[in-house]
């Protein structure tokens, strides 16, 4: 397989040049031209960040690449699903006000904001994962998979569990409704909290396997029956049904590869990440960590695989902020996030990808 080429482009900007100018430049060369978006739905997937969490991406690139999109003929809106675990992010009311306590408005950005799996993070479509070593199929938000053409617009950062947030876990993870996130995260099955449950009966009408009972107005969760799905997790307005988030980082890594595959599959993709304010941790936390490396600057690339090898080797090749966490660490192997979080793979997301055809990880990188 020929090397996938990656076009990058430095922070710094000449008297009169903007960030924006540079960015739009950069996924111009980058090709995102050759794609025809002449009337189409154009899915822009980014993080909106957790409120208290201050190193997300700012809603100033998001317009940029709507505007491109835009005068390229698309339609494009921004997109992301809602989040598993208990934040400010686990519905579409929540999420959408978080996205504007950040900054994220049609104004601001140009475009409108949709959270692909609705109002609950139950609207979702099962998508083939064609070969897929561990999945067979993924439930991603079913706006995103209603847009003609996906874009991954990503902050590069470290990951608690998966060693690096980069453009395939932005896309894997963050496409992946409720359901999909608690198969990625999670080996067990969901139990109810009993001091939060109200036996309101929600969930024992969304279980398809009538998994679920309630008695003396506490719901029961029959293991048996349960195949997992998460769909009572999704539908509990009291946060009262969980599963604990207990696979390691190989499994979730290979998991998240192949939701990315089938989100990209069969149509046309483009992959943006800009390695700014690069927290030691993944932007769903309520606060952010000190930088730990320079900011860098932004790739393109339709290749996500490639991308993210060529976003892990800018960063590894990158001075260490010495007051930052990883200034702390142990570095003499240079592999700055594994020095951060020395119980992740990241390299497993990068083997698998390219074992299940996502991309390779083998790139050519293009100074613009």
């Amino acid at each position: 397989m020929n090397a996938s080429k990656v076009y990058f482009t430095d922070m710094r900007c000449k008297v009169g040049t903007s960030l924006l100018d540079k960015l739009d430049k950069l996924i111009l060369a980058a090709g995102i031209d050759r794609i025809d978006f002449e009337n189409k739905f154009v899915a822009i997937k980014l993080h909106f960040g957790e409120p208290g969490n201050l190193s997300f991406l700012r809603p100033n690139f998001a317009k940029a690449v709507a505007d491109r999109v835009k005068a390229l003929g698309g339609n494009p809106f921004l997109t992301d699903c809602n989040t598993l675990y208990v934040g400010r992010r686990k519905n579409a009311l929540e999420h959408l006000t978080a996205a504007q306590e950040n900054g994220f408005s049609p104004v601001s950005t140009g475009c409108q904001i949709i959270i692909g799996d609705g109002l609950k993070g139950t609207d979702d479509v099962e998508v083939p994962v064609h070969g897929g070593k561990i999945l067979q199929t993924a439930f991603i938000g079913r706006a995103i998979m209603d847009a003609d053409i996906f874009i991954s617009l990503t902050h590069f950062k470290g990951h608690e569990l998966t060693g690096f947030g980069g453009a395939i876990k932005n896309i894997g993870m963050g496409c992946g409704s409720r359901a999909g996130k608690r198969a990625m995260h999670c080996n067990g099955k969901p139990s109810v909290d009993a001091e939060k449950c109200r036996g309101c009966r929600t969930c024992t009408r969304f279980c398809a396997q009538s998994a679920i009972t309630v008695t003396e107005r506490k719901a029961h969760i029959d293991h048996e029956k349960c195949v997992g799905c998460g769909r009572c997790i999704g539908v509990c307005n009291f946060s009262a049904i969980s599963s604990d988030i207990d696979a390691q980082s190989n499994d979730v890594n290979r998991r998240m590869v192949e939701y990315a595959k089938a989100v990209v599959d069969g149509r046309p993709h483009f992959h943006i990440s800009i390695i700014n304010q690069v927290s030691p941790c993944c932007d769903c936390h309520g606060e952010n960590d000190a930088p730990v490396i320079p900011d860098l600057g932004m790739l393109a690339s339709f290749d996500p695989v490639a991308l993210d090898h060529a976003c892990i080797d800018a960063v590894n090749a990158a001075p260490v902020i010495a007051s930052s966490i990883l200034g702390q660490c142990d570095h003499s192997q240079h592999d700055h996030f594994t020095s951060i979080h020395p119980t992740t793979n990241w390299h497993s997301q990068l083997e698998h990808a390219e074992a299940v055809g996502l991309g390779s990880a083998d790139y050519e990188l293009i100074v613009v």
